[in-house]
C-alpha cells in the first residue's frame, strides 16, 4: 500500500515567504520609527537641559546682586556691578547674595563674586562656551580668582540689557564705577541664551534653540515715574518693563 504524503507547493512557498517579508519589513520600520523618535527627544531634552539650567543660574544670580551701601566701611571692599556689550557674547561681573553652601556648617557667607563670560569653544570654533566664575571672597578684584567652569556649550549668542529705574530705558551696558551710573544697579536685567547644535539627521542643517528671561533685581531702586505722565500712567515704567519682550530685541 502507497502512504500519501501532504505538504507545501512551490507556490504556497512563495507566498508565506512573501508574507514573513511583508511582516519583517513593517517591524523594522515601526522600531526605526521609534528608535528616531528616541534619538529625537534625547537630542532636545540635551538642549532644554543645557539652556534652562544655565538660565535658572543665571536669574537666581542677577537676581540676588547687591551693591555695599556703607562706601566708607573699614576693612570692606567696594562691591560692582558691570556689563560691557561685545557683540553676540556679552560679559558681566558683579557681587551677589547667591551663593549655596555645599558642606554642612561650611564657614561660608551668601555673599560670593561672579563674572560671566565667553570663549571660542576648542572642538567648534564658530560657537562659544558660556563660562562661569565664582569666588566667594570679596576682595578688590572683582572679575579675579576663584573657580572657573562651564555653564553652557554650543553657545551661538549670549546677550545682556539693562533696564535703568531712573529714564526707564535698556541699555546695552552698565557700570557702577562710571559716571552715567554711579554704585547705582539696574532694575532688571534681560538675558538672551541661544544654543546651536547640528540636526542629528542632517549635519548641514543647524538648528537653535532661544532662551530669553528678564530678571528683576530684588535689590535695585525702583522705577522712576515720569513727571509726564499721566494719571492712568502711574505704572507706566512698569508697563514698559512688560512690553520689553522678545520682540525687543535687538
Amino acid at each position: 500500500m502507497r502512504s500519501s504524503r501532504a505538504g507545501f507547493t512551490l507556490i504556497e512557498v512563495v507566498i508565506a515567504i512573501g508574507v514573513l517579508a511583508v511582516i519583517g519589513l513593517l517591524a523594522f520600520q515601526t522600531m526605526a520609527g521609534t528608535l528616531q523618535a528616541r534619538d529625537w527627544l534625547e537630542f532636545q531634552d540635551d538642549m532644554d537641559r543645557s539652556g534652562r539650567a544655565a538660565m535658572e543660574r543665571l536669574q537666581r544670580e542677577f537676581g540676588l546682586a547687591y551693591l555695599t551701601p556703607n562706601m566708607a566701611a573699614q576693612n570692606s571692599y567696594r562691591t560692582v556691578f558691570v556689563g560691557k556689550d561685545d557683540s553676540d557674547t556679552d560679559q558681566a561681573w558683579f557681587a551677589t547674595r547667591s551663593h549655596r553652601r555645599t558642606k554642612a556648617n561650611a564657614k561660608e557667607s551668601d555673599q560670593t563674586e561672579i563674572t560671566i563670560w565667553c570663549e571660542p569653544d576648542p572642538e567648534n570654533r564658530n560657537r562659544s562656551v558660556l563660562l562661569h566664575r565664582e569666588s566667594q571672597r570679596i576682595d578688590q578684584y572683582p572679575d579675579k580668582d576663584g573657580v572657573i567652569m562651564p555653564l553652557a556649550r554650543d553657545v551661538g549668542r549670549f546677550d545682556l540689557r539693562y533696564l535703568d529705574s531712573v529714564n526707564g530705558e535698556w541699555q546695552d551696558q552698565w557700570d557702577t564705577q562710571g559716571a552715567e551710573t554711579p554704585n547705582r544697579l539696574p532694575r532688571a536685567v534681560q538675558i538672551v541664551l541661544t544654543i546651536v547644535k547640528e540636526d542629528p539627521e542632517d549635519e548641514d542643517l543647524l538648528i537653535e534653540r532661544p532662551y530669553v528671561a528678564t530678571v528683576m533685581i530684588e535689590g535695585a531702586p525702583p522705577l522712576q515715574r515720569s513727571a509726564t505722565a499721566s494719571s492712568g500712567g502711574a505704572a507706566g515704567g512698569a508697563g514698559r518693563l512688560r512690553n520689553a519682550g522678545p520682540g525687543g530685541i535687538k
